[in-house]
């Protein structure tokens, strides 16, 4: 090993335009900071949100598949401004044909179309909100226009501060088979023809309010499909009915256990809560009964949910049910799964153990769950999608009931992730319309620290960044920076999951170190636990809480598209002849050291040395402050060295390795000192 080293800069070049330098401050790019918003990335003193509490009733029509619904919201205006109308989602409406989802798609035809195309060219799905009517509390008829994925509610008198007003809508929707590739869909019904079942995964299936808020006002754009959802946080009283065999999972606490379990099941369900394995509530051989029994009874599931953006549940006859009890700080969460004998044995193996280890590994670097239940359901042969306290989620073995290791490990990384969104967005509640990194990067990230806590080197592809370095440099056609609205992003799956998380690991791994990143990371979760965040409270929390400046690197990672290429030049050795004793027997590497990409970044070099010990420099990335393209750097050493390789273990991102590593052994030239 060195036992110490002494290293000198020398720059090569001049100093760019200002407009060029990658360590110039995002004064422009970010908002001022006030009294909602402050500096540090801290809510202000007059933060305020505003609050939508829904009462519910939906009925399941099990032989039309359709859901007829009435709802009562009432809203509270906490902003400081009047507001004179209502904005409401209608996200079931991007299933008509005049959707913008269809219209704004570019398209074409030649000699031959798939039949997917002719299917959705001859026989649209006539989906969407068939509104029957619009009321106040006092059962007044309210006017209002449907813009398409939109409802603008025209208020009879302005609301003012502190003011709440009641709406009624009465609504009902013909349900999708979401498998169906023509018309794929978050939310629907998978069929099972061989028993004539369904499973139905029920979102967005009621008007919710969109949000309003300080940076944005209204958050109306149009439901395109990759952008997903702004809403507000309330209370939801949910009554569900539908045939009397079927089971419910929804989000929220249970209310009636006693009208729709058992006391077999239900004195399971207790007995779980104290298990760390999990146990059934609902074993296969009751779901099988279930399954091939047919009533024109009725039932209604009953559930609340408190502090919550939203509700959204699922219903089949063939669910078996399992759970077990995950112990917070002061409160015990009931990790939860439902899935048909076709999801078996994969799902109850490692479902409901994949949930309890999310939530212990995700409140390790946030906050504990706050929740009383988190539930994964199977829906399907692949897919996932969140929603409050409950997922959708795909993997299923195969029909004999064999699953591969991959099968296995897309299982678990589904339900980590979809489990995980619990925390990002539904409780960290950022705009996922406006800004999709804001909770599938940030949940990628903690998915790929939770994945490896449950397997060394559990396989991912979204992260470590040397998975994505082809999609970096733009190999593949046009990228955009993070930072673009949701619905334009191109290559959305890299743009707002993979490089958002793989940056997010580089500043742990690299940049900050997992100490100051798990510190200012728990600040930033905390802070905006119950909240809704912007990128900016983000990366100003992040900067206030470690105690670095990142501007360079939230400006090269999320503002930009620059890419790294890191390249060795020339390596050069030189012998220092003093008539100090203390210059005796040492070398001096100068190494050259260009990046022709645009982006900055730390270095990493490691020196192999003729002895074969190795020993690591970390440089920070602000080397690069003075001339973005082209450094040297000398080190001293008390031993040849035989090798050097940056980025060696290719945590930093460059799109081009090959060029990162020098052999060779070099004749010293002689240094003297100048007296």
């Amino acid at each position: 090993m060195v036992k110490y080293m002494i290293i000198t800069l020398t720059v090569i070049g001049s100093m760019w335009a200002r407009e060029e330098d990658p360590f110039r401050q995002l004064t422009c790019e970010l908002p001022s900071p006030n009294s909602y918003r402050t500096a540090s990335g801290a809510p202000g003193e007059a933060y305020w949100q505003q609050q939508a509490d829904y009462d519910i009733a939906v009925e399941l029509n099990d032989l039309e598949q359709r859901i007829y619904g009435i709802e009562t919201i009432t809203y509270h205006n906490n902003a400081p401004q009047q507001l004179n109308y209502l904005w409401l989602q209608l996200d079931q409406n991007i299933l008509r044909e005049d959707a913008d989802k269809y219209l704004t798609k570019s398209d074409s035809l030649s000699d031959t179309i798939s039949e997917i195309k002719y299917r959705q060219l001859t026989n649209p799905f006539e989906g969407g909100f068939h509104i029957e009517f619009v009321r106040d509390g006092s059962d007044n008829e309210l006017e209002y226009r449907i813009h398409k994925t939109m409802l603008q509610i025209i208020l009879l008198k302005p609301m003012n501060h502190g003011d709440s007003f009641s709406i009624k809508i009465k609504w009902w929707y013909p349900i999708n088979n979401k498998y169906n590739e023509t018309w794929p869909s978050r939310t629907g019904y998978e069929y099972f023809p061989e028993t004539e079942n369904y499973i139905y995964s029920i979102a967005q299936f009621y008007p919710r309010m969109a949000a309003y808020y300080d940076r944005k006002g209204w958050q109306h754009n149009q439901y395109l499909g990759d952008g997903e959802f702004a809403l507000e946080f309330g209370n939801f009283k949910v009554r569900i009915t539908l045939p009397a065999n079927y089971v419910v999972a929804a989000t929220g606490t249970l209310k009636n256990a006693g009208g729709v379990l058992t006391a077999e099941q239900r004195k399971r369900l207790e007995k779980a809560r104290s298990s760390s394995n999990p146990l059934f509530i609902i074993t296969p051989e009751e779901a099988r009964k279930n399954e091939l029994t047919r009533t024109k009874a009725k039932t209604t599931w009953m559930f609340e949910a408190e502090k919550v953006r939203d509700f959204a549940f699922a219903a089949s006859r063939q669910f078996i049910w399992d759970a077990r009890g995950v112990q917070m700080r002061d409160h015990t969460v009931m990790a939860m799964s439902f899935y048909a004998k076709e999801a078996m044995p994969l799902w109850d193996q490692y479902a409901t153990r994949a949930i309890a280890h999310t939530l212990i590994n995700y409140s390790k670097y946030t906050f504990d769950y706050p929740y009383p239940v988190a539930i994964a359901v199977q829906t399907g042969p692949a897919g996932g999608m969140e929603y409050p306290m409950i997922c959708f989620n795909g993997g299923r073995p195969n029909k004999d009931g064999v699953y591969s290791e991959s099968m296995k490990h897309k299982t678990l990384s589904v339900i980590i992730h979809e489990i995980g969104h619990n925390y990002f967005p539904m409780i960290v509640n950022s705009d996922e319309r406006q800004w999709a990194w804001m909770d599938e990067g940030i949940n990628t990230f903690l998915e790929y620290l939770t994945s490896q806590a449950w397997e060394k080197g559990f396989p991912s592809k979204r992260v470590p960044v040397k998975n994505i370095t082809q999609y970096l440099s733009g190999a593949n056609g046009t990228i955009r920076p993070v930072m673009t609205k949701a619905d334009d992003l191109l290559k959305h799956t890299n743009t707002a999951y993979s490089k958002p998380a793989s940056a997010l690991n580089i500043l742990r791994e690299v940049v900050l170190g997992e100490e100051r990143y798990d510190f200012a990371f728990r600040t930033y979760a905390n802070r905006w636990m119950f909240k809704r965040p912007t990128p900016a409270d983000f990366f100003r929390t992040m900067e206030d809480a470690s105690g670095f400046d990142l501007d360079w690197f939230w400006r090269g990672w999320f503002f930009s598209t620059d890419w790294i290429d890191l390249s060795i030049d020339t390596v050069k050795c030189f012998e220092i002849t003093s008539d100090s004793s203390e210059a005796q027997h040492r070398l001096y590497y100068q190494i050259t050291v260009s990046n022709s990409g645009s982006l900055v970044t730390p270095l990493i070099i490691k020196f192999i040395y003729s002895d074969q010990s190795n020993s690591i420099l970390y440089i920070p990335a602000e080397i690069w402050r003075y001339n973005s393209k082209k450094i040297n750097k000398i080190v001293k050493s008390e031993k040849e060295i035989e090798s050097i390789i940056i980025d060696p273990e290719e945590q930093l991102g460059d799109i081009n390795t090959g060029n990162n590593y020098w052999q060779g052994r070099l004749k010293a030239e002689q240094v003297s000192v100048i007296k």
